[in-house]
């Protein structure tokens, strides 16, 4: 069927859709991404941020417990805490910025489009909001969403089984022992999370890829309607062309005349040369052809008195290697030579 959309997208069907804003992107990789890369900052951090919170815990009960409350000492252990968050958290939050940029850019590149922010109407429409809910996308959302809660689930419980002996003795353990051990339990349950939610998100990014692709595809009308709009009709290109080939044939036929000579095959090709000592490096070719383009040239010669010279190698030598305005290429020299001198003998012109 002519509408059926088996065609590939065009490079402008493409350059439309991303100045639209649609692009083939998943909205998992960012955050698997960030959740991957926090935890895996946190592991990194654990000592310091274990030195920062027992730090500050230890000032709070054995310096600032004693301290008489005044608008100064309240001013100056706000201050204290929030430099102290601050050493925590900033690293945090630029990694996080970096990585959901990151992730952006590594599916779509640089795009900045205000499109998608444009009110659609057809979003109101309960019937098309009834078709997005029973459509088949909403499905792959919802096969998505569960993944991640049976991942995230399976990661909570694999770490919990590895462990499961020291969990038991964990009531025994002293204060600080209990901490870092469970820190070390939740980061390595969010890196466990967060590679294999990686893993998922490089699968969705694939199958967006792929939807994106198939909402892309174009009908062969639909092909045909764009090459109009950007190349003009075949038609109108091929009147072009055949009016562009008439200019440039009258042209030829028009150096015919001054010529100094007309090599021929003797009727399939025909090749008219001229060379000027004083003007020109070497002969110049300023018509060619064959078939009825080369019994034109003869015609015209013949009524200019232009000599025509029959020798079909050279003829067809000089066709098949040379273009109108060429001059004659180093090894054809002696050749054309001996044809000029014949030609200049014949018409009792001196060298």
């Amino acid at each position: 069927m002519a509408m059926e959309k088996t065609e590939k997208a065009t490079p402008r069907r493409r350059q439309e859709a991303r100045e639209k804003g649609q692009v083939a992107r998943s909205g998992d990789v960012a955050p698997a991404m960030i959740i991957l890369g926090v935890f895996a900052l946190l592991g990194i951090m654990g000592s310091f941020l274990m030195e920062v919170v027992t730090g500050l815990f230890h000032r709070d009960l054995t310096e600032y417990f004693h301290w008489q409350v005044t608008d100064r000492s309240v001013q100056l252990i706000l201050t204290e805490m929030l430099w102290e968050m601050a050493k925590i958290l900033l690293p945090l939050f630029g990694l996080v910025l970096f990585l959901g940029v990151a992730g952006n850019l590594l599916q779509v590149g640089v795009l900045f489009t205000t499109q998608p922010l444009k009110m659609d109407v057809n979003r109101l429409n309960p019937v098309e909001g009834m078709k997005r809910i029973f459509s088949l996308r909403a499905l792959v959302e919802f096969v998505k969403s569960l993944l991640k809660f049976i991942v995230i689930t399976v990661a909570v419980g694999w770490v919990i089984w590895l462990e499961r002996e020291e969990l038991i003795l964990l009531a025994q353990w002293p204060l600080i022992g209990t901490l870092k051990y469970v820190g070390a339990m939740v980061v390595k349950t969010g890196l466990t999370a967060g590679a294999l939610l990686l893993v998922l998100a490089v699968f969705d990014y694939f199958y967006q890829r792929y939807d994106y692709e198939k909402k892309l595809r174009m009908s062969k009308q639909e092909v045909k309607d764009e090459l109009k709009r950007t190349e003009g009709d075949p038609l109108i290109r091929s009147r072009i062309k055949e009016r562009q080939r008439a200019l440039a044939m009258r042209r030829m036929m028009q150096e015919v005349p001054h010529a100094d000579v007309v090599i021929t095959n003797p009727t399939h090709y025909a090749v008219a040369l001229k060379y000027d000592m004083d003007k020109m490096p070497s002969p110049q070719v300023v018509a060619k052809g064959k078939g009825h383009v080369a019994l034109r040239i003869r015609e015209i010669a013949q009524e200019h008195n232009v000599v025509i010279v029959e020798n079909p190698p050279l003829a067809r030598l000089l066709y098949s290697s040379t273009e109108v305005g060429d001059w004659i290429p180093p090894e054809m020299f002696q050749a054309v030579a001996e044809v000029l001198a014949y030609v200049y003998q014949v018409t009792g012109r001196t060298i």
